[in-house]
């Protein structure tokens, strides 16, 4: 049985909503349900949730929309839910921040998997608060997820910063796209692998001018390395 972990459930289908809060309490989870995007994000400022599970097509404000707003306070994690058939597109969740999704209709075994994965991975990275990277010019800190370039705080979204980080805790080594995904992101990705090259273009827009003895490099025909000369 789970406990101390608080499942935000925002779908405009209340049969979907009873069904996901039944099974989530069977486990040990507490639940709070939204039934449209303004009182997802109301909820989620009033009750601190561990988890959104978060449907797409509401409305008013949508999930995308929900996902963003979240997304710029917050690294909370979020799964992503949509119909089967609808259109979905994974590099626009991955961009926003999701860190998984589910496809209606959907085995409630498997929800349960992803959620405890998700869970699982997001706190192993609060176990890692405290610890900074440090390189000249670069301070990386996981505690308050901020970002230093050259003595001064900059604001960047929580994926970004955990690529960066994740490329500076293991200097010199490439990784693929698809291993990046694996391990920020935190799910086996199939398709385009783009998000990476999106992630990766915003950071060195950030980071330029501010290279030391350490640059953020593309392996062509490979992937990415933080490179330390």
């Amino acid at each position: 049985m789970q406990s101390g972990h608080k499942v935000l459930i925002a779908d405009d289908d209340p049969n979907i909503c009873e069904l996901i809060r039944l099974c989530l309490e069977k486990e040990g989870y507490e639940t709070v349900i939204a039934g449209d995007g303004l009182k997802a994000i109301r909820l989620f400022k009033s009750e601190a949730p561990s988890l959104v599970l978060l449907d797409i097509m509401m409305p008013g404000v949508d999930g995308w929309q929900v996902c963003r707003e979240i997304r710029r306070v917050s690294n909370i994690p979020i799964i992503m839910l949509t119909a089967k058939g609808e259109t979905f597109d994974k590099v626009l969740g991955l961009e926003l921040g999701a860190d998984d999704y589910v496809v209606k209709p959907f085995e409630s075994k498997e929800l349960i998997a992803r959620i405890k994965a998700v869970l699982r991975r997001y706190d192993v990275k609060g176990s890692e608060v405290g610890k900074e990277i440090v390189y000249p010019n670069l301070i990386i800190n996981l505690s308050n997820y901020e970002l230093k370039l050259g003595g001064k705080a900059v604001s960047i979204p929580p994926k970004e910063l955990e690529l960066l980080y994740f490329l500076c805790s293991n200097p010199g080594r490439v990784f693929t796209r698809e291993q990046l995904l694996e391990e920020v992101w935190g799910f086996d990705y199939f398709g385009d692998s783009r998000t990476v090259d999106v992630h990766v273009k915003r950071l060195r827009e950030k980071l330029e001018g501010h290279e030391s003895n350490w640059q953020l490099k593309t392996v062509w025909g490979v992937g990415y390395k933080f490179e330390v000369r």
